[in-house]
């Protein structure tokens, strides 16, 4: 299972009412289906994934499969605070003909969140699961940082084959494949962090801005793999603007609006997240037409 390549954690398109739109999810889906991604994530962080229900989630990666073009890998998140849950959740996306799962770090009890602990987790979702497992670390939202030394315990599981991880750290992104198996597979999700990640040997990205410019990212990528590290670094440094605002500044509102603006569907975010106003959206129109104008003669 090679996990090399852009994923776009996908957008989770709203109607009007509130409700999940999974005819606005397919149109999404159908462009992307022409980029040169490598696949999608489903119910990750930028998915709103913790202001949906399961049987939100569920219906969602009913219709994503569905969509998907045949040569698409699927990732989904199945990550819950309980093990058992997170076993439950595992499962079914297997039955439903995910690829793999990304598994975040539980986090609500933090102070109990050791080493061990989160090994024991990871080890028993691993037993259970029915297909491969990404180990997710995500410590602006769960303030749990997946750590070398951990990697170093699960790693050896044979159905634990990589991470995501989206602390930004560049140093820690290399500490964590010195300490894992070769074949052990470490992508990013800091779209700041993408070059310098490839370079130390990430073999690929779950980038948010990859929902809004997807051929930019996968173009990184490949000049990376391709040893053009001047092309490589020259493109990754467009992301900076795009990766603040669709991360501390605007978030998930400002990714929606972007897509908006790009001929796909982001509509509003989900309560509580309120939509990007009006001098953000200025803002984030401005990058846009300046990233689109640096970027037309570079890819």
């Amino acid at each position: 299972m090679k996990l090399h390549g852009i994923f776009p954690p996908l957008t989770t398109p709203f109607a009007n009412g509130g409700t999940v739109s999974v005819e606005k999810l397919r149109e999404n889906i159908g462009r992307y289906n022409k980029t040169r991604l490598a696949g999608y994530a489903i119910n990750g962080s930028t998915s709103e994934s913790v202001l949906l229900t399961w049987g939100e989630v569920y219906g969602i990666w009913e219709t994503a499969r569905d969509a998907a073009a045949p040569d698409k890998i699927l990732i989904a998140g199945t990550g819950a605070e309980s093990t058992m849950e997170t076993i439950e959740h595992t499962n079914r996306a297997a039955s439903l003909g995910y690829t793999v799962v990304l598994v975040r770090t539980p986090s609500f009890y933090k102070p109990a969140m050791s080493e061990s602990a989160l090994a024991e987790h990871y080890l028993r979702v691993a037993d259970a699961a029915r297909i491969p497992i990404l180990v997710y670390s995500v410590p602006v939202f769960t303030h749990v940082t997946v750590e070398a030394p951990l990697v170093a315990r699960v790693s050896k599981h044979p159905n634990i084959i990589g991470i995501k991880d989206s602390s930004g750290s560049v140093e820690g992104v290399a500490s964590i494949i010195a300490a894992a198996p070769k074949e052990f597979q470490t992508l990013v999700g800091s779209a700041s962090t993408v070059y310098e990640s490839l370079e130390k040997g990430a073999v690929g990205a779950i980038l948010a801005v990859a929902c809004a410019f997807p051929e930019l990212c996968v173009a990184i990528y490949e000049a990376s793999r391709a040893g053009d590290k001047a092309k490589a670094n020259s493109l990754a440094q467009k992301l900076v603007a795009p990766a603040k605002m669709f991360g501390p500044q605007y978030g998930i509102a400002g990714l929606k609006y972007a897509l908006d603006r790009l001929g796909y569907f982001g509509g509003s975010p989900r309560g509580p997240l309120l939509p990007v106003e009006a001098s953000g959206r200025a803002e984030i129109d401005a990058m846009l037409s300046n990233l689109t104008a640096q970027t037309a003669h570079q890819l």
